[in-house]
């Protein structure tokens, strides 16, 4: 598969007994390491209020990796823009583009703002599902719902906190609209008014939209014939979805002449199957403190994970996504990975991988770059 890509989605995620600081400091070596190993893109995640992430600027910290780094790309993955305006989002990456021109991705989310006016149901999924798996065995289990996130005081209190007071986001799908304009320098107002963003238009970056199903970043993704990243390792049940019902939506644009898809997988890899398990021991009880709504707690060290005293809701909470993460041998995971890639059609493979210490973190990128370019 050594000619499918292989790309890096960093949450900057912060260790049990360890600092912000020092999630930060790692996130920039991993990126230098990642660079050397032969990854094409290093992605930023944008999370708040979480303890045990530190993630929370994806311009900030790639402006930060982009001067450690010489050829890798580096973006976004994505900015939420429920909270953003087009104009500050074009102002940002065209200031980290006019001193690092050509390697500056901007993933684009609408996670955060205003439900769609109307909320259209997806296009079905081509891809037949049969018993939790895919035609080629993919592993597609039930879908989890994430409604009770809605009602959270945390997600409110974040939501406050994020946007000016009385604020309402602007439609996803007009924000796109308007970024794209912005860029392109032919943005006008109702009135005609010009607008140029200096730095920013011109920029030389590419426009990614992000998304977890068939829904409406698909479909905006598709109409503007941009580049999609469909989240295997967020909602493992609608990738399929995703996948499909943006390539029903692709039109040709100046951008690209047929769609391009990047395809998300949790991935821990180590020198044999117990290692590596033994390293993503702490992935079920992080998921955990995320879908309670609670935050991200600090990933904590496999003892930790384990005195944990884990309920049946607890587990039904985070079954889905233990069941679709890839932990194991090189060779193990690469045929994992392998098999999401021909299910889904993925151009290429975004992976995210969390352990406790840094140096196994690391490693795991390592083992799997390697394992990759021989298969």
């Amino acid at each position: 598969m050594s000619d499918i890509p292989l790309g890096v989605l960093d949450l900057v995620p912060i260790s049990s007994g360890s600092t912000a600081d020092d999630a930060l400091r790692n996130s920039i070596d991993l990126a230098r390491q990642a660079e050397s190993f032969g990854y094409t893109r290093y992605w930023f995640a944008e999370h708040h209020l979480n303890p045990g992430v530190a993630g929370t600027s994806p311009a900030v910290v790639l402006a930060l990796t982009a001067s450690a780094t010489s050829t890798i790309r580096l973006g976004s993955g994505a900015v939420l823009l429920g909270h953003r305006t087009a104009l500050s989002t074009v102002e940002e990456f065209g200031l980290i583009d006019a001193l690092h021109p050509g390697r500056i991705d901007l993933g684009l989310g609408r996670s955060g703002g205003r439900p769609p006016a109307a909320a259209a149901t997806p296009p079905p999924t081509a891809t037949s599902v049969v018993d939790g798996r895919a035609p080629n065995g993919l592993r597609i289990p039930t879908r989890f719902s994430f409604e009770h996130l809605r009602g959270s005081p945390r997600v409110a209190l974040q939501r406050r906190l994020l946007q000016q007071p009385n604020a309402e986001s602007q439609d996803y799908s007009e924000q796109i609209d308007d970024i794209l304009a912005l860029l392109a320098g032919t943005y006008r107002s109702a009135d005609g008014v010009e607008a140029h963003v200096v730095p920013g238009e011109g920029a030389d970056v590419e426009v990614w939209i992000l998304g977890s199903s068939g829904g409406e970043s698909a479909a905006v993704a598709g109409r503007n014939g941009l580049s999609f990243a469909a989240n295997y390792h967020v909602s493992p049940a609608t990738v399929l979805e995703a996948v499909d019902g943006y390539r029903a939506a692709f039109q040709p644009s100046g951008v690209l002449d047929k769609p391009y898809v990047s395809v998300s997988a949790d991935v821990v890899v180590a020198e044999d199957d117990a290692t590596a398990r033994e390293l993503a021991t702490g992935y079920g009880l992080w998921v955990r403190s995320i879908r309670t709504a609670e935050g991200a707690i600090p990933f904590p060290t496999p003892d930790e994970a384990r005195s944990y005293v884990w309920s049946e809701a607890d587990r039904a909470l985070v079954q889905d996504r233990l069941d679709t993460q890839f932990v194991g041998s090189p060779g193990r995971v690469a045929d994992q990975l392998a098999q999401l890639q021909e299910a889904t059609g993925a151009d290429e493979l975004l992976i995210t991988t969390i352990t406790h210490a840094h140096a196994d973190r690391v490693r795991s990128y390592e083992l799997l770059a390697k394992e990759w370019r021989k298969t």
